[in-house]
């Protein structure tokens, strides 16, 4: 999940037009019949879209950092969240008993979440050079409204007639499940999340969400309030990023057995796509938020604040919650839906208890989830 072995440049500053541009493609993605950006070389090898000039810029930038500050980047093992529930051993004895549904439905839910990645494009920039103390020039973070933030959102969600993301998601589980019957999940999912309100369908309250924010804003009161919340939101959407490593591992396994689902391995593949397309998601994330956390930020009454601060409990606050709260419901979600599936079938009892015996994590009898040793 590193630029390292890129090639190196010795640009650093960009306009919008270069960090969107693509490769020269020998032929192009197509999939289910919809041409989906990124494409093929000379060699048969997929090749990511927008990142011929993205990706040696992230490593400039990221080696620009070092010289200057003689700082790492921000960086997270994998291994900092658990495995993916269910996880291979759960899942594929789901589908071997004839109950699919709930696998299906997490891919839905993936590529649901996946289109909700053009909302980034629509960020609040403010003037960073005027928060920021020192010079920000020839950084990710002067580029985030130049391409980068763009780059993201049409990865995710496509754009101008080519699918991205959301589509390609679909298009692995409709291989792989022969086109399930599946329930639009946008609306919920919004509501999953805490961007829309419960049984509100998905309708987005933009001035409560502010609202909200500011009654629980964690920065000095004299730093501006849309450099706090962008932060924030990066911060959280670089570890979802991250975590999402295991979700294409759990993906690629399940998907990649000819004899577990159709396909032959073809929705393994575009998660190997799809994967390789958010690489540079994540490098972005993190060295723009490293350059912040090695700088000063200035409040309105001119007071500097070390960014290293202002970043570092954004950072530990939204690990927390995510391998905390977040986790425990996205848990308990699963669960539900798993048990709503196996319904009231004959050994369904026995197939609950098997299911369970097979996972990592465990419901206990309060609610509460813990981890466990998983069967073989």
């Amino acid at each position: 999940m590193s630029t390292a072995d890129t090639p190196g440049t010795d640009q650093v500053a960009y306009d919008e037009a270069e960090l969107l541009a693509s490769h020269d493609y020998a032929e192009p993605l197509v999939v289910a019949g919809v041409r989906c950006h990124g494409g093929f070389d000379d060699d048969g090898t997929y090749v990511s879209p927008r990142t011929a000039n993205r990706v040696p810029a992230i490593t400039a930038w990221q080696d620009k950092h070092r010289r200057d500050f003689g700082t790492e980047l921000l960086d997270l093992p994998l291994d900092t969240w658990p495995e993916h529930y269910p996880n291979v051993a759960q899942a594929r004895f789901l589908i071997e008993s004839g109950i699919p549904d709930p696998i299906s439905a997490t891919l839905t839910r993936v590529g649901t979440v996946e289109g909700f990645g053009a909302m980034i494009r629509y960020e609040a920039l403010p003037d960073m050079q005027r928060l920021v103390d020192e010079d920000i020039a020839g950084t990710a973070l002067a580029h985030l409204g130049r391409g980068l933030f763009e780059a993201h959102a049409r990865d995710e969600a496509g754009f101008d007639g080519e699918g991205g993301h959301e589509h390609m998601w679909y298009a692995a589980r409709d291989v792989a499940f022969e086109n399930p019957v599946t329930e639009d999940q946008r609306a919920l999912m919004l509501e999953r999340m805490g961007i829309a309100p419960p049984g509100s369908g998905g309708k987005i309250d933009v001035a409560a969400m502010r609202a909200a924010a500011l009654a629980h804003r964690k920065w000095p009161g004299d730093v501006d309030f849309a450099l706090e919340s962008l932060i924030a939101r990066m911060v959280r959407l670089l570890l979802i990023e991250i975590s999402a490593f295991h979700t294409f591992a759990w993906a690629e396994e399940l998907l990649a057995d000819p004899d577990l689902v159709a396909g032959d391995g073809e929705g393994a593949r575009l998660v190997s796509f799809i994967r390789a397309d958010e690489t540079p998601h994540v490098d972005y994330l993190r060295t723009a938020l490293s350059e912040l956390r090695d700088r000063s930020v200035v409040g309105e009454s001119g007071r500097k604040h070390r960014g290293a601060v202002l970043v570092g409990d954004t950072w530990d606050r939204t690990l927390a919650l995510s391998i905390g709260p977040n986790r425990q419901a996205g848990l308990e979600t699963t669960w539900r839906e798993v048990r709503h599936a196996v319904g009231d079938r004959p050994g369904a009892a026995d197939l609950l208890a098997r299911f369970d015996e097979l996972g990592s994590v465990r419901r206990q009898g309060d609610g509460t989830w813990v981890e466990v040793g998983a069967a073989a």
